[in-house]
C-alpha cells in the first residue's frame, strides 16, 4: 500500500511540470545600419565618437544620449513600438566640442504584432514606408550633411541578421 501512495505521489509530482518558459527566439528587431566611405562605396567606415541620441513623442530631444559608438561600421537603433515614426540625432565626432555636425533621421514606418510563442509573447516588426521610409534633416544648413547618401537595403525589419539601411560619408 506504501508502494502504491508513493508511486501516486510521484506520478501526480511529475505530472504537474510544466517546461520551463525561456524565450530563446529572437524579439522585437533593431534596425541595423552599417556606414561606408562616400568615396569607395565597397569599403566599410567606422565612426568615431558618433553620439546618438532619440527624439520624444512630441519632436523634443532627450535629455540622455542612447549611446556614442566608436570604432565601429554597423551599430542597431531600436524603433518605437507604439508609434510609426523614429527620430534620432546623430552627431559624428562628438568629443570635438567645436564645429559640431549634426544630422537629424527620421524613420517613418508601420508596424505589425506578430505572435512568436508563449515564453516571448508577441514581436513588433517594422516594414519602412516607401518611398519615403528615411528621411534626413541637418540642424545647421552651413555645415553640410555628415551622412551624404542613405541607402535603403530592405524595407522590412523582422531580423536583426541583415544591413537594413547603409549610409555614406
Amino acid at each position: 500500500m506504501k508502494k502504491i501512495i508513493l508511486l501516486l505521489f510521484i506520478a501526480i509530482t511529475l505530472s504537474s511540470c510544466e517546461k520551463d518558459d525561456i524565450c530563446a527566439d529572437e524579439t522585437t528587431p533593431q534596425l541595423v545600419m552599417e556606414f561606408y566611405d562616400v568615396t569607395n562605396p565597397t569599403v566599410k567606415k567606422n565612426v568615431n565618437n558618433l553620439k546618438v541620441t532619440g527624439y520624444n513623442s512630441d519632436n523634443t530631444l532627450m535629455v540622455t544620449p542612447l549611446a556614442t559608438f566608436n570604432g565601429v561600421s554597423v551599430i542597431k537603433l531600436p524603433l518605437r513600438i507604439t508609434e510609426d515614426t523614429t527620430s534620432y540625432s546623430l552627431i559624428l565626432n562628438s568629443a570635438i566640442t567645436t564645429n559640431i555636425n549634426e544630422d537629424k533621421i527620421q524613420f517613418d514606418y508601420t508596424r505589425q504584432n506578430v505572435y512568436v510563442s508563449r515564453a516571448c509573447g508577441y514581436k513588433t516588426i517594422f516594414t519602412l514606408n516607401s518611398p519615403n521610409g528615411v528621411t534626413r534633416t541637418d540642424s545647421n544648413t552651413t555645415d553640410g550633411f555628415w551622412m551624404q547618401f542613405i541607402n535603403i537595403q530592405t524595407t522590412n525589419i523582422d531580423t536583426e541578421n541583415e544591413v537594413h539601411i547603409k549610409v555614406f560619408f
